[in-house]
């Protein structure tokens, strides 16, 4: 990722609520992109992402807050005047025109001579791996060779940043795979800024060098993919970010100290938050990875790691891993563990589950 003295984005306090809705679409919004980062908004359907796109590509205005490109406030500025260009989940290729004539269209609007935009389109489509189909007309591309071409037509300007709105949601999962790809080494060799929304997390943490979650119009958590995945600042990042068991805990004072107590269990190593002995009793969450959850028999050893004894429910095959839920008194834990090494794991089984006190992460209030 670039860096820059000036964000090539700036969203200042952006706020938007539609005529008749009952809460705001976005929240007090800020943030910034800098210049050659690959930056996600991540988000169920209704938390504002895509409204947010809309407003920083023109096609929507705040109701209060700014919108600032390379140093340029454009919150009033119409879509055609900012230097951006936007890659939709629908394609939109002209069903007439050529791959070639589809992706040097932007040049020709603004002015291009045939010679150049031609050539321009052709570097373009090169960049996607498309050149060799340059002649064909859009129906005779599948969907992915579609998208690669809407990709080449965005690109062909070289835009200072460019908008993607869930562009791999019409693929499937191989093909979105290959094109996460295809994202990556495009933005990094083009060197400008991508601003991705998507409600897929695998897409946002394998390609972005910032994650923005969002949840009802405002940001939850903003961060490396990595300080989300592991360091998740809220029960809802817990959750809506991988898989996450969510437990409730107590904390109890014995003395001057404070343990953790997981269904009457005491957990090792867990630390209690701070303040006096007093203060720091009562209810909380405990988030544990389910890949973080690993599974032994009744009695064996813990050797420091949380541990507590269930019996398995269920088991779920996924491929490369096995999703065993294991019944712990009242509380249910997830654990995935390799298929390979995971037969022994049957319904009716008793287990020992087990995790590290580093692995958990701890909501309270």
């Amino acid at each position: 990722m670039a860096k820059d003295s000036q964000p090539i984005l700036n969203v200042a306090g952006v706020d938007k609520t539609y005529e008749g809705a009952v809460r705001p679409a976005l929240d007090r919004i800020s943030f910034s992109v800098e210049p050659g980062e690959f930056f996600s908004i991540l988000g169920p359907s209704g938390s504002g992402k895509t409204t947010l796109l809309r407003l920083i590509a023109g096609f929507e205005r705040p109701d209060i807050g700014r919108i600032i490109i390379d140093g340029e406030d454009v919150t009033h500025v119409p879509p055609f005047r900012r230097d951006v260009r936007t890659v939709f989940q629908s394609y939109a290729l002209f069903p007439h025109m050529s791959v070639l004539e589809n992706v040097a269209y932007p040049l020709r609007m603004a002015g291009a001579r045939k010679a150049e935009r031609m050539a321009k389109a052709q570097e373009g489509l090169e960049l996607v791996s498309m050149g060799e189909f340059a002649a064909r007309l859009p129906h005779q591309l599948s969907g992915g060779q579609r998208q690669r071409v809407a990709l080449a037509r965005a690109i062909v300007c070289r835009p200072r940043i460019l908008l993607l709105d869930e562009p791999l949601g019409a693929l499937d999962l191989r093909l979105r795979q290959q094109m996460q790809h295809v994202l990556v080494s495009l933005q990094r060799e083009l060197g400008i800024a991508f601003v991705y929304v998507t409600h897929d997390q695998g897409e946002a943490l394998s390609m972005s060098d910032r994650v923005a979650v969002m949840s009802e119009g405002r940001i939850a958590q903003l961060g490396t993919p990595r300080e989300i995945y592991f360091d998740p600042s809220s029960e809802f990042v817990a959750q809506f970010v991988g898989c996450s068991n969510l437990l409730p805990i107590e904390f109890v004072t014995r003395g001057s100290e404070v343990t953790a107590m997981l269904g009457g269990q005491p957990l090792a190593g867990l630390d209690a938050p701070r303040g006096d002995a007093g203060s720091r009793a009562g209810p909380a969450r405990m988030a544990v990875r389910f890949e973080c959850v690993r599974l032994g028999a009744p009695g064996e050893p813990a050797n420091g790691a949380c541990s507590l004894e269930g019996t398995v429910e269920d088991v779920l095959f996924l491929g490369n891993a096995l999703e065993v839920n294991v019944r712990c008194g009242e509380m249910s834990i997830i654990a995935h563990v390799p298929s390979t090494g995971g037969e022994g794991a049957a319904p009716g089984q008793r287990v020992r589950v087990m995790f590290e006190p580093d692995n958990a992460t701890v909501f309270h209030g």
